[in-house]
């Protein structure tokens, strides 16, 4: 007999409380397999397809799209078993209540589940809890230890202790080689579908890996340094992608969560609306950059330096590249390969501040965001080891992340761990801002427009393409003089690229 069961919500893993369904990929009535995605929802930070872990017939939708469903809220119900096919709804698809949820069924503290088993925490498709061994981490760090060692402002239960390359100190690695798990009789400790398909695609058994994680649970980390590590022992190079997520980037996921408040009270003031006055809810997106914004300018004493720059010579620089064989080099790519050089002589920008432990962690790679104006607002993508990559490379890489920004198919991962971040505010037409600290990070570099003006060159007047370099930095990091030798350097490179040849 067919059993219906109830598909949650699930958290995606990066402190969001709530999403909005964007898109039904399953009609009620539609045979769907294990794992399938089944909708396609908006957080803060990006779109994601929802897998479902029941195979069998949709037999209610709950949530209309459009609609904003909390963490934990009923998704859909799957009727699974001997006579699924011939299950259909007792009421009008696509309804809050439309069938009868799984713990309203006979039995329903009885099933067993029909599910894939690798599912989400908490939406566990084993057949009762008792069965389930928990996989638990060995040689795990105390609460203040892992306290202690992460990079972020500090925020409770912000993630776990970093680790070096190496993994040392990471529960489920030793001598930088992630530790096979015990077999797990049950749902593999797994909160979000992006780690999941990551391992899908990767063809990585989650059963093998302990996660680092409380309780054993499996981070996104976890399997991206097992496919390294796999791929090393391979004999193939591979280049690690940073330490272990620590606070910093737990802390610029968190910031999301900051939206779905702010709805909560929007609106709730119950002062009269005058007429032809708008309320917009500061949700979704620009929710959280408000909160961001906010939190940069109270937590963080910054200050701005800015200086004119003669662009002639790299705009020269570029056309020559482009007029050879290859591909086209992007003039972001190039501020990306100049801010490269730069933070690697002046790495106190290259950091951020720890307040909980009173000290500043700088970082061992550049991971480089930069801005990008999307319909959905102003979104930072990340670029990873963006030190490591030539001027190829990183066009390449911002061309990816650019266009799937505008499409809405950013992960939480493109979307967070940034350690400096660049803005080129310049493709809006104006020539210089003062923009803000991205928290928690500790410095940003703007650039404005590029633009024909008079300017003395080898002691004549000449009309040359200027353009203004701004750089707003925490006044923790470093002093003025820090900050001015960067933003020295910088200027340096646009007017005389070669100055990058002594750093290559």
């Amino acid at each position: 007999m067919a059993q219906v069961l109830e598909f949650k919500l699930p958290d995606l893993g990066e402190g969001l409380t709530e999403a909005e369904i964007v898109r039904w990929l399953v009609q009620v009535g539609d045979v769907v397999a294990v794992d399938q995605p089944v909708v396609e929802v908006e957080t803060a930070k990006a779109m994601v397809e929802v897998p479902c872990p029941y195979g069998g017939v949709v037999t209610a939708r709950f949530g209309e799209e459009g609609a904003e469903l909390p963490v934990g809220a009923p998704l859909l119900t799957v009727a699974v078993g001997e006579g699924a096919e011939g299950h259909r709804p007792a009421a009008d698809p696509g309804t809050d209540g439309g069938a009868a949820r799984a713990g309203d069924q006979p039995g329903a503290g009885e099933r067993r589940s029909e599910g894939s088993g690798n599912v989400l925490v908490g939406y566990g498709t084993s057949e009762a809890p008792a069965r389930r061994r928990r996989v638990r981490p060995q040689g795990r760090a105390s609460g203040a230890a892992a306290g202690s060692g992460t990079a972020g402002s500090g925020t409770a239960g912000s993630g776990t202790a970093g680790a070096g390359p190496s993994g040392a100190g990471v529960p489920g690695r030793a001598n930088g080689r992630v530790r096979a798990a015990e077999p797990v009789d049950g749902p593999v400790p797994v909160i979000s579908p992006l780690v999941r398909r990551l391992a899908r695609e990767n063809d990585l058994d989650l059963r093998e890996l302990t996660g680092s994680g409380p309780d054993g649970l499996i981070l996104r980390a976890d399997v991206e340094y097992a496919l390294r590590a796999a791929a090393a022992q391979g004999g193939r190079a591979a280049r690690e992608a940073g330490p272990h997520p620590d606070g910093t980037v737990r802390e610029q996921a968190l910031v999301a969560t900051a939206g779905a408040a702010a709805t909560g009270s929007a609106g709730s003031t119950g002062s009269a609306v005058p007429p032809g006055d708008v309320r917009i809810p500061l949700k979704g997106v620009r929710g959280a950059v408000a909160d961001k914004l906010a939190r940069s300018r109270r937590e963080i004493p910054d200050a701005t330096c800015w200086v004119d720059a003669d662009a002639t010579e790299l705009m020269r620089a570029r056309a020559a590249m482009n007029a050879a064989s290859g591909p086209k080099i992007s003039l972001v790519a190039l501020l990306a390969r100049i801010c490269t050089a730069a933070l690697a002589r002046f790495p106190e920008l290259n950091s951020t501040v720890d307040t909980q432990a009173r000290e500043i962690v700088r970082f061992d790679h550049v991971h480089l965001g930069f801005a990008a104006q999307t319909d959905r607002g102003l979104v930072v993508p990340v670029v990873r080891d963006a030190h490591a990559r030539d001027a190829e490379a990183l066009t390449s890489e911002f061309a990816r992340l650019t266009e799937a920004a505008r499409a809405g198919r950013l992960t939480p991962g493109e979307l967070t761990g940034g350690t400096f971040t660049l803005n080129n505010y310049g493709v809006f037409g104006v020539d210089g801002s003062t923009p803000l600290v991205n928290h928690p990070e500790a410095a940003m570099l703007g650039v404005g427009r590029i633009v024909p003006k008079p300017w003395v060159h080898e002691g004549e007047l000449a009309v040359r393409q200027v353009v203004q370099l701004s750089l707003t930095f925490d006044h923790r990091v470093c002093d003025g003089g820090t900050a001015g030798g960067f933003l020295r350097y910088v200027a340096d490179c646009v007017e005389q690229p070669a100055v990058l040849l002594r750093t290559l």
